[in-house]
């Protein structure tokens, strides 16, 4: 879509943390309301949505709408909310009970060109990891995302988060 129609769902965005619960209803409807300016088949429309039912506590109405926003090809539209998509995707995956599902998606992900959302992708991962029983593997992501921000130890955390999944010798 065009740069009006994204500043216009950014400004909806900005206005989120500011809403009250209760207001959920209200901030879909104006998602809603963005979503329909989109030929009916948009990817971002879907994902949009689906942020929407994600960010007001509905995890299982966003999981079918990420789905298709990515089978509809939302990562040739915009690779980064291609991006974003299986993130949020991999989250609500783990929040309704199939974290191996979030796994399969966001494990590829680890792989792909870097970018700003390297981090989330870790975390989200982890998250999921642990709530498989793999906690060890989680918190060597987590560890390992985290190395490159420390004033100091970079190394020896790096170094701490590769033990942590390496075979003891």
């Amino acid at each position: 879509m065009d740069q009006d129609w994204e500043d216009r769902v950014a400004a909806v965005w900005a206005t989120f943390d500011a809403r009250p619960e209760a207001d959920a209803d209200a901030f879909r409807a104006a998602v809603d309301a963005l979503a329909d300016e989109l030929p009916a088949d948009s990817p971002l429309g879907l994902f949009e949505r689906a942020c929407a039912w994600d960010s007001t506590g509905h995890s299982d109405r966003a999981v079918p709408l990420y789905r298709e926003a990515l089978a509809r090809g939302l990562g040739e539209v915009s690779p980064y909310k291609g991006r974003r998509a299986k993130i949020q995707l991999s989250s609500s995956l783990r929040n309704t009970g199939h974290p191996e599902e979030g796994v399969k998606l966001l494990s590829p992900e680890l792989l792909a060109p870097s970018d700003e959302l390297d981090d989330a992708v870790r975390a989200t991962l982890a998250l999921c990891l642990s709530s498989m029983g793999r906690d060890r593997e989680g918190l060597s992501l987590v560890l390992g995302a985290l190395a490159p921000h420390l004033p100091r130890f970079q190394r020896s955390m790096a170094a701490y988060a590769r033990a942590l999944v390496e075979p003891e010798d």
